[in-house]
């Protein structure tokens, strides 16, 4: 992926309630700091490039929510990879990032035509971003050392996170994303 400043990365939910070293977290995943640390290594290169950083956070609207409570520290953004000044940061209440924001808006005033996505969780908010931005037409690159799930069931069947992970990259790597590890990513800036 070649760049410009018409490039930015998307970090969605890398929130507390997700990291199992915070304490209190509502909702830890299996792999979130691993997934962090590499964010984090793109989010120094796009820092390093002066290319465009948009976070995304999520919160649930009421506080019966099992995690993101509105206004709690779990549902602020981790500090490993937290926004500085100048970085624009979303909130969103749905599982889509463009849904009911301004992402898009945030985007395109940007003169953004590409994304390089990272985030949690891979089966739920990472996917929907990414379809939703490429039938948005951005060219969409997902880092997927830098993504995190946790063990999902369904009838009686427990999928471990590692499986939940891989199906989901495999098929968005099919025709919605060029799918590649963050060392790879950073490579092509």
């Amino acid at each position: 992926m070649t760049t410009e400043n018409t490039t930015a990365l998307l970090l969605i939910d890398f929130q507390n309630d997700y990291f199992s070293t915070y304490n209190g977290a509502k909702n830890p995943l299996v792999g979130t700091e691993a997934a962090a640390e590499q964010g984090a290594k793109l989010l120094a290169k796009f820092r390093q490039q002066g290319l465009p950083v948009v976070h995304v956070r999520h919160e649930f609207p009421t506080d019966e929510a099992p995690f993101f409570l509105p206004g709690s520290d779990g549902a602020k953004i981790h500090p490993s990879v937290a926004a500085q000044e100048g970085e624009a940061v979303v909130l969103k209440h749905q599982i889509n990032s463009f849904r009911d924001t301004d992402l898009k808006k945030v985007l395109d005033d940007a003169g953004i035509k590409k994304l390089v996505i990272v985030g949690a969780m891979t089966h739920m908010c990472i996917d929907a971003v990414t379809r939703a931005a490429e039938d948005l037409g951005y060219e969409c690159a997902v880092a997927h050392d830098a993504c995190a799930t946790l063990d999902l069931e369904f009838n009686g069947i427990t999928v471990p996170a590692a499986q939940v992970h891989a199906a989901f990259m495999s098929a968005l790597s099919f025709a919605y994303a060029n799918v590649a590890s963050a060392d790879e990513l950073i490579a092509g800036l």
